[in-house]
């Protein structure tokens, strides 16, 4: 590290919304010269103390200072005026303005009044050159690919002499060679003498890049490491497990034997920048549980099976013949649902009663012109109701009124109501209480006995565990393995880190 001192030495803050602590007496640090690591779960509070540093929420307790200086800043532009610069997973730009636009927007040059074009163009020059990045300056930012411009994002952080650059996922949508780029602009800066806030999920891009790691989980400090701690004990600090005192899950009772046949047979399936391809098979009457930390390409899985997203490797293949899956109403025609992990923005329609949200996907497969007959809209509404147990049982009710676990029954029943042959459910027990859960895993493993192929993802290794008869393991948005029904959550979480010599089946 460049010098003793920390640019950054945040002392016990404490970050409270109504009824929920996001941070909670947390410590940190960065020193000039480094690139520090954070790491966590999802809702561990890595967001809320990058907005607690850069003026967005105002800490209800402790202390941040900048270079050994008390600082509380108002907004980010005040934060960025000391010398703070954010750049954010989605590159938050205008992509119809040139590229030196967008660097200095806010911060032209200007002659006479007006602003200097050829000022302008040759000072974004000098600081894409700054790190390393040689691309016409006019040029429309909109022109170039999404990692070209996030580094320009970067140049323009650094534009106003930034002693801290906070990097916020800036990985997740580039290719190994972009990320190479990334990381070769990194360490620019950190010669420089740049702090730099390094946000991933990826733990092999973070062994990489990083000199420092601090992990946080539920609001709290977990523990500052150096880079040499293993993989192993980085996933024991993020998902609070110790791996030697596990107990047992509970396992279905009876594991069917796959036929022989595969229902669906993806091979070298993948999409560039979402997964790398992969292959797997799926039976009927199989429960395949998808497992990997936040950001390692379980949802990315998915949505290449249902169509929702377009391959541009491999093929599938269903009942052994070629299946070109054009988007989800191609899917949805051949037997395949899919119930997303955000099921208010991309699953209910809130504003909808019940017995409306169910018949939606019914409806879609016959087309608009050819209506649910009321009788028999009617006839689906109340068995699934009745087997899911949804609460109220009014089918009139708006469905927004509905508590989380009654809304996931309604997207399930949803799509069981167009008997599917492969149900796919992407964290289908997020956010619901411990019984509506149990209620939704017994569903499961008694759809899978009936013959239906499931594929199950969550973030809960318990669970995943529980239900499946087998688990496809990811990591970095690869499939690093597959383990069979004997394995433990141990198996899973040691395969994760890279820490595992051979892969049960």
């Amino acid at each position: 590290m460049a010098e003793s001192s920390p640019v950054v030495d945040i002392q016990g803050i404490t970050v409270t919304f109504p009824g929920v602590k996001a941070l909670q007496d947390v410590d940190f640090r960065m020193f000039p010269g480094e690139v520090h690591a954070l790491l966590g779960e999802n809702g561990a509070g890595k967001s809320t103390l990058i907005k607690a540093l850069t003026g967005v929420h105002t800490p209800d307790a402790g202390e941040i200072r900048l270079a050994g200086v008390p600082v509380s800043f108002s907004s980010p532009a005040r934060a960025q005026d000391a010398g703070i610069s954010t750049v954010y997973q989605e590159v938050n730009l205008c992509a119809n303005l040139s590229v030196a636009e967008n660097i200095l927007l806010g911060r032209e040059p200007r002659r006479f009044g007006s602003i200097d074009g050829r000022a302008m163009r040759t000072r974004a020059a000098e600081l894409l050159s700054r790190i390393g990045l040689h691309i016409d300056p006019a040029s429309t930012l909109g022109s170039h690919p999404i990692a070209v411009q996030q580094l320009v994002a970067i140049a323009r952080a650094v534009a106003v002499d930034a002693r801290v650059l906070i990097l916020d996922e800036p990985t997740s949508s580039l290719d190994a060679g972009e990320v190479a780029e990334l990381f070769r602009i990194m360490r620019v800066l950190r010669e420089s003498g740049v702090a730099i806030l390094f946000v991933s999920h990826f733990l092999d891009q973070v062994h990489e890049i990083a000199d420092r790691l601090t992990v946080l989980r539920n609001g709290s400090v977990v523990g500052e490491y150096p880079t040499t701690v293993s993989r192993l004990e980085l996933v024991r600090a993020m998902i609070g497990r110790d791996l030697g005192v596990l107990d047992e899950v509970e396992r279905r009772a009876e594991r069917r034997v796959p036929s022989e046949t595969p229902l669906l047979r993806a091979e070298n399936l993948g999409r560039t920048g979402a997964i790398a391809p992969f292959d797997l098979e799926l039976h009927p009457g199989e429960v395949v549980g998808v497992a990997g930390l936040l950001g390692s390409g379980r949802t990315e899985l998915a949505r290449l099976l249902f169509g929702a997203d377009h391959a541009d490797s491999g093929r599938v293949l269903l009942d052994g013949r070629p299946l070109r899956l054009r988007n989800p109403r191609a899917a949805i025609a051949k037997g395949i649902a899919f119930t997303s992990e955000d099921r208010k923005a991309e699953g209910l329609v809130a504003d909808l009663t019940v017995r409306d949200n169910l018949i939606l996907a019914m409806q879609a497969a016959r087309g608009w012109a050819r209506q649910v007959p009321r009788r028999t809209a009617d006839e689906l509404v109340s068995k699934y109701v009745s087997a899911l147990d949804i609460r109220p049982s009014d089918p009139d009710a708006v469905v927004a009124t509905l508590s989380g676990g009654n809304q996931q029954k309604v997207l399930l029943a949803r799509w069981l109501i167009t008997q599917p042959r492969l149900l796919i459910l992407d964290e289908p027990t997020r956010g619901i209480d411990v019984g509506a859960k149990a209620q939704i895993q017994k569903v499961v493993t008694d759809l899978a006995a009936e013959g239906m192929s499931v594929v199950y993802i969550s973030a809960e290794l318990e669970e995943v565990m529980r239900v499946s008869d087998r688990v496809v393991v990811l990591r970095d948005r690869r499939k690093i393995g597959e383990l069979g029904g004997d394995a433990g959550v141990d198996d899973v979480l040691a395969l994760i880190a890279g820490e595992a010599e051979k892969v049960p089946t």
